[in-house]
């Protein structure tokens, strides 16, 4: 069977199930979209959860490896997922993220990001047309300066992409904390549609500045390391998900906590968690559906994982 033909017996099984499902009805799922927000530059809607690579997807294409994640895939595009993070620096991930959209005929119904990460702009036009032939596309929605490598000289050539139409959206990122000073200065004089920054209930750097100006100046964001690269998880190993969670926030595990803190910040656009799992996946995006912690709520969770 060609994996074409499997990735979309996937996506009608993923279909079905999401529609039969007493797990998925449970969360009221098939009934309601999931939460939604604007892109500030353009009013354009996108799904809050999204799909990020790293690692991921860094596997061999005639892996077993694969399968999982032709689940995960169908799983992310059947729950109405839409923004797919990777980038050249994952390695293999950004093909891997380009075979299986292509593979489900996905490519109208998903937002494809990625990112250059090289210095000088030659290295990173190569890097970028490197980029659209690993995706199958000739339209990336959005390409980011990845850790802020280079960040005039890649700017400079992703306006003039945008400007032909070849991309849709410019942005830049960063993973670290200590890197949002630099993230805010380069907002500040650069133009950019998004910006990509690490955001979670332990890392809440980002509630102090960025986030806010973001807010305030019509930019959108993207939020990465939310599980703080699982460490998030360990603090509350063998502790069950409080009560009051699911009763009050809809949230029946310890990630659907942790996506529902970041989300329930109306300056975050769009949180990119990773995973190999299937189940995972239907896991994160229940987090994009039922109610948000307010603020009394939002301690409660930070308190759970202290």
């Amino acid at each position: 069977m060609s994996s074409r033909r499997h990735f979309m017996q996937q996506c009608a099984l993923m279909g079905a199930f999401f529609a039969s499902s007493p797990w998925w009805s449970r969360y009221g799922l098939a009934e309601a979209g999931m939460l939604n927000r604007s892109i500030p530059a353009s009013g354009e809607r996108l799904p809050v959860i999204g799909l990020g690579t790293s690692r991921t997807f860094d596997i061999d294409q005639a892996s077993a490896e694969l399968q999982p994640l032709r689940e995960v895939m169908a799983a992310f595009i059947a729950g109405g997922g839409k923004l797919i993070d990777t980038a050249p620096s994952y390695r293999r991930s950004e093909a891997i993220s380009g075979a299986l959209v292509a593979g489900a005929k996905a490519r109208e119904s998903v937002f494809l990001a990625t990112k250059v990460s090289s210095t000088g702009r030659e290295a990173g036009l190569r890097q970028i047309e490197a980029s659209f032939k690993a995706l199958q596309t000739d339209r990336i929605d959005l390409i980011q300066v990845h850790n802020l490598q280079d960040t005039q000289t890649q700017l400079a050539t992703l306006r003039e992409l945008k400007a032909q139409g070849r991309i849709r959206y410019i942005g830049v990122t960063h993973y670290l904390e200590s890197a949002h000073d630099d993230l805010l200065a380069v907002l500040k004089r650069e133009p950019v549609d998004f910006v990509q920054f690490n955001y979670s209930v332990g890392a809440r750097g980002a509630e102090k500045a960025l986030l806010p100006y973001c807010r305030d100046h019509g930019i959108a964001t993207l939020i990465n390391r939310t599980y703080q690269a699982g460490e998030l998880f360990d603090r509350v190993k063998g502790k069950p998900v409080p009560e009051w969670a699911s009763a009050e926030l809809d949230a029946t595990s310890w990630a659907q906590l942790m996506l529902k803190f970041v989300v329930a910040d109306p300056a975050v656009t769009v949180v990119i968690p990773a995973t190999s799992k299937p189940r995972y996946m239907l896991d994160n995006l229940a987090a994009g559906h039922g109610r948000l912690p307010d603020a009394g709520q939002r301690q409660r969770i930070v308190e759970a994982f202290a």
